[in-house]
Order: C-alpha cells, then sequence, then structure tokens
C-alpha cells in the first residue's frame, strides 16, 4: 500500500496573480504573484524564476527567487543561495546559505509551550 502524498499546487514561469493566494495545499511558486500569499498550515517555495511582492504566512517557506514584502513562516524559513529577500521576517527557524541577500529585520520567535520564563 502506498503512503499517501500531501498535495503541491504549482505556479508555473508564466503564471502572474494579482490578489490574494489561500489555499489547504503546499505550494510552489515559479512565477509572479502580487499581493498576499496565505498558507499558514501549508509549505510554501518560491522558485529560482519566482518573482514574489506580497506578504508570505505560511508554515515553512524556501526562497530560491525573489521576495518583497513579509514572509512569516511559524516553523521554519530557508534561504538558498540564489535567494534575495527583501522585507522583515518572522519564524522560528531559519537558514541562510552563502550567497543569499536579506534585507530587513529578522524576529526570531520562541516555540508556543516551550521555554517559557517564571517569575
Amino acid at each position: 500500500m502506498d503512503a499517501p502524498q500531501s498535495e503541491i499546487a504549482n505556479l508555473g514561469k508564466s503564471v502572474r496573480i494579482k490578489g490574494e493566494v489561500s489555499g489547504s495545499e503546499d505550494l510552489y511558486i515559479d512565477g509572479e504573484v502580487e499581493g498576499s500569499i496565505d498558507l499558514r498550515s501549508h509549505n510554501v517555495t518560491v522558485g529560482p524564476n519566482g518573482k514574489i511582492k506580497a506578504s508570505v504566512s505560511a508554515k515553512s517557506v524556501v526562497v530560491q527567487g525573489k521576495v518583497d514584502g513579509r514572509i512569516t513562516a511559524s516553523d521554519r524559513l530557508d534561504l538558498r543561495k540564489s535567494a534575495v529577500v527583501t522585507g522583515d521576517v518572522t519564524t522560528q527557524r531559519i537558514s541562510i546559505e552563502e550567497g543569499a541577500f536579506l534585507k530587513g529585520t529578522v524576529d526570531i520567535q520562541k516555540e508556543a509551550g516551550k521555554g517559557t520564563a517564571t517569575s
């Protein structure tokens, strides 16, 4: 019996979207998106040809292309060597490969329920 595979929506190089993107599956973007991307329980991957001018909210975000806007990753943010990010990022964990570009603030959040201080 095969294990269930998670669904991944793909936006190809020639696809351009203006507006709000939301859904209940992972998203791979190699085209252009302007507006907002809201997939809080899922993963967003910006491919090497991806050009995003939007706020991005997702569980995990991987950037290989360009993002101009705020990124909120509730779990993890990975900036690959070809990534160009201009905007503030908020995440629990971040990985930045050598060669990646990031201009903005980085806000590292603690996991909910862990590391709570007691007075």
